[in-house]
């Protein structure tokens, strides 16, 4: 929506901490108005996707602890950066506010609220240069929050302890666990036949069960902690098993509680995929195959330390079961090779060669469109 004031256009604003909530909201030709340091790669397809006009950023883009690739994907498609603004924006710029970003400067209804930094392709490539010699800090990080997750989470890792009864039977059935993660969209649809053929148990994992619904599929549990899944998806009849935080805590409690729905619960300190996985190994499954999933070292770099050492020994837990269709897109596209449609055509002019051959009707009929056929073109010889 965007509105026109004193000859100067003016966007409405969409304000969030959360990016991957305020994409819920975000209209095309609005401005994100966002709190999130080290932008990561799915955030930034996510606002590609919504359409949006510009993004303001309260917080620095790319800090330099790695190289993320968000910042780069946004200004790479021709979204307007401006980050490094400070938190007061997210205070000073209100939900539906018009605003107008000019260079580096941040206008809400005529007023400067903020000034930061306006990033170019070659301002994040810098960055992303300078971020890459510090990864071997990001190692050592790494692995003392390995060791420390490991002594939290061994019983829920090593003995399932704390997971819910579920009414929905995974015990020897694959398992479709869905992340709105990258190419989600292009590996559902590369893996419509083995939904169709094999039928596993749809699991969406917050916004992932409408990443299902968008293609057609209905799921039959989702877990997470609630604030980026829509209510038509919480609706749509799945089990609900609700990701809260040791101790209990779960801001997504209040939300299922008001709209009345059942749910389970499991505390956890990693993340909501993480747990997912660990559910359906767990319950018994034959197989789990991720879809939008974390699998590479930037992307588990972008999920902080915490879901980084979640993620990595949570895939030694389950790897005998784990397959990652990531990439499966770009691996096998079906396409129609021109022998393969030869073989086709030739066929079909075989068989209606040899159902010609043993009809008399057919050769009649034939007969006399040759006949007719010769008839007009000696009619044509004669008026030219």
């Amino acid at each position: 929506m965007i509105r026109w004031r004193r000859g100067r256009q003016e966007t409405t604003a969409r304000v969030d901490g959360r990016t991957k909530r305020l994409l819920t909201r975000l209209r095309p030709g609005e401005v994100a108005v966002i709190d999130h340091e080290d932008l990561d790669r799915v955030a930034a397809e996510g606002l590609i996707a919504r359409g949006a006009a510009a993004v303001v950023n309260a917080s620095p883009s790319i800090t330099g602890r790695y190289p993320n690739l968000g910042p780069l994907i946004l200004v790479r498609a021709g979204i307007p950066l401006v980050d490094g603004i400070g938190p007061l924006v997210m205070r000073k710029v209100k939900e539906g506010t018009g605003l107008r970003v000019r260079d580096d400067r941040i206008m809400a209804d005529g007023q400067l609220v903020g000034v930061g930094v306006r990033q170019t392709e070659q301002s994040v490539i810098r960055a992303m240069d300078e971020a890459r010699t510090r990864l071997a800090e990001r190692f050592d990080d790494f692995a003392r929050n390995t060791l420390d997750y490991i002594q939290r989470e061994r019983d829920l890792l090593f003995g399932g302890g704390g997971m819910p009864e579920l009414d929905t039977d995974l015990s020897e059935r694959h398992v479709l666990v869905v992340v709105r993660g990258t190419n989600y969209r292009e590996d559902l649809a590369v893996l419509r036949a083995y939904i169709s053929d094999v039928k596993p148990i749809l699991v969406g994992v917050d916004g992932g069960a409408d990443a299902l619904l968008e293609q057609g599929y209905r799921p039959r549990i989702i877990v997470g902690d609630m604030d980026s899944v829509s209510e038509t998806a919480l609706r749509a009849g799945a089990e609900i098993v609700l990701h809260a935080y040791p101790g209990g805590s779960a801001p997504g409690r209040a939300r299922l509680e008001a709209l009345g729905l059942p749910f389970k619960v499991v505390e956890a300190s990693g993340t909501s995929e993480d747990v997912a996985y660990l559910l359906a190994h767990e319950k018994g499954a034959d197989l789990i195959v991720a879809v939008g999933s974390h699998g590479n070292l930037r992307e588990f770099l972008d999920k902080g330390r915490r879901g980084m050492a979640s993620s990595f020994l949570v895939r030694l837990r389950v790897g005998e079961i784990l397959v990652d269709a990531k990439g499966v897109s770009r691996m096998y596209r079906g396409r129609v090779r021109g022998r393969d449609m030869a073989i086709l055509v030739g066929a079909a002019l075989f068989s209606m060669v040899v159902v010609v051959a043993v009809s008399e009707p057919l050769q009649l009929f034939l007969r006399q469109l040759v006949e007719m056929g010769r008839q007009l073109l000696f009619r044509l010889g004669q008026l030219f």
